[in-house]
């Protein structure tokens, strides 16, 4: 079985594959897509909060354009402040419609066996599979909060928090995309242990926050992935 460094090394080297580089490009432009699609969804979301809602609470005497102006902070404090999180989660949902794609590449390179015994994850599944996951990140981050801003008096325990917390769903994401399609029932337990994929999704959350890096992140991870998983399989 490979060891998560050189599984790394080997997704790094592989970025220079023209295939691997027509992926990224096409994960890039869905993740700006849907980051933007978030961003127009907040801003319409807060226009209809603050008619409606503080609308109401001083009868109806808010400025014409007050609703207009509060939803553009709004938005752009959700941007600035929350981009971390939707980032994040636009990348993996975003790779989530490239993943098939991104493991194959893998595979046909270094196991092409694997690549003629696995499970074509159509379309519908793979919209599932990105969906869930999307939601899970939402959620458990959402979850997490109230703690996250209790522990700002420490100075480091939210990033700890949230470094710890998104190591884990990241590294369950990542799993899932290189082992799902080879994945015989239900029931069957993951090649890859927990603090292998802990520690997967460990240094890609760390990639995420890096400015450049975070654009090649879950490329990375999803190929990294793929040789942990791949490794231990053939171990078996």
């Amino acid at each position: 079985m490979l060891s998560l460094p050189a599984s790394l090394a080997r997704a790094f080297a592989q970025l220079a594959d023209p295939r691997i580089l027509w992926l990224l490009l096409k994960s890039l432009l869905a993740t700006l897509v849907l980051f933007v699609l978030l961003g127009i969804g907040v801003y319409f979301g807060l226009m209809w909060l603050v008619d409606r809602g503080l609308g109401s609470l001083v009868d109806d005497n808010l400025p014409p354009d007050a609703a207009e102006v509060l939803a553009t902070i709004g938005t752009l404090m959700a941007v600035v402040f929350g981009g971390w999180l939707l980032f994040r989660v636009t990348a993996l949902a975003a790779i989530q419609f490239f993943a098939d794609d991104v493991v194959e590449v893998v595979e046909a390179r270094y196991y092409p066996q694997a690549l003629k015994d696995a499970r074509r994850i159509g379309f519908g599944e793979s919209m599932w599979l990105s969906f869930k996951g999307a939601v899970r990140v939402v959620f458990v981050n959402l979850l997490i909060l109230p703690l996250a801003l209790l522990l700002l008096v420490t100075g480091f325990g939210t990033v700890i928090l949230f470094a710890l917390v998104n190591a884990w769903l990241l590294g369950r994401e990542l799993r899932d995309m290189a082992w799902l399609r080879h994945r015989h029932s239900r029931d069957e337990e993951p090649p890859i242990g927990r603090g292998t994929r802990f520690a997967l999704g460990l240094v890609i959350a760390g990639m995420l926050t890096v400015p450049g890096l975070n654009f090649i992140a879950p490329i990375i991870g999803a190929a990294a992935a793929t040789h942990l998983v791949q490794g231990r399989l053939r171990d078996d």
